[in-house]
């Protein structure tokens, strides 16, 4: 974990290319402003994701990418488990990530961060998710998130992207509205009441529960407590 600033457009060649331990630290602070708590995740290595404690599962395979190694995924069985939720105790945040459906089942849930329970209660249902749909050889986002007094899906039919691109998705809370970006580009917007959520982990390839498949490749993910704009996002 690193507690840095947002990255300029000047910043973003840094962040394709952190190294092993998928780990960003910028160099120049933003006057006037306390830094923002950041986390990078760099899938280029098959054990130890951002440092983390990582299970793989299924036979995920390191590929080239134009932005370094990525991580392919089969749709089948292939998936990682990560022991911690990055925007745990965010009372605003940024999700980004470096993706490359590749086609496939229609429904794919593919990065899933989730609460984890006290030990003696029910199972938690707060969590984020980014979720694709296929429809042929085009996809569109599902962005969604959950928590005690909220539960929001922001999705797009309407807004198809071509399968074995690179793009860079992103969903965003700053206090009021909730939103969803593909490159940069805004997808949609909801008032949302927003909490903070609790610690927990996440699964990259599948939805936690093992289920919805992603046949693709990801690159790489960040985590911001505060709302970023696009002008800030990790861009291509």
């Amino acid at each position: 974990m690193s507690d840095a600033p947002p990255l300029t457009r000047l910043d973003r060649r840094t962040l394709l290319g952190v190294g092993a331990a998928g780990l960003l630290v910028s160099a120049c602070a933003t006057v006037g402003r306390p830094a923002a708590r950041q986390t990078v995740w760099t899938f280029d290595r098959l054990s130890d994701i951002g440092g983390e404690r990582t299970m793989v599962e299924g036979g995920p395979a390191l590929i080239d990418s134009p932005y370094g190694q990525a991580m392919l995924f089969d749709g089948v069985d292939d998936a990682l488990f990560i022991d911690r939720h990055p925007l745990a105790g965010a009372q605003t945040f940024t999700f980004e990530a470096l993706f490359r459906p590749d086609g496939g089942a229609f429904e794919q849930r593919w990065f899933h961060l989730a609460e984890k329970a006290p030990a003696g209660q029910p199972p938690s249902q707060t969590r984020f998710l980014f979720e694709i749909r296929v429809v042929g050889d085009r996809w569109y986002l599902d962005a969604f998130t959950r928590g005690p007094g909220y539960n929001h899906t922001l999705i797009f039919p309407e807004r198809l992207y071509p399968c074995g691109q690179w793009s860079h998705v992103a969903q965003t809370f700053d206090g009021a509205a909730y939103r969803a970006y593909v490159d940069g580009v805004l997808q949609g917007q909801a008032p949302l009441a927003f909490t903070p959520q609790g610690p927990g982990r996440a699964s990259v390839g599948c939805r936690m529960n093992r289920v919805n498949f992603f046949k693709g490749a990801v690159r790489q993910a960040r985590f911001t407590h505060a709302a970023l704009t696009p002008e800030q996002f990790t861009m291509r």
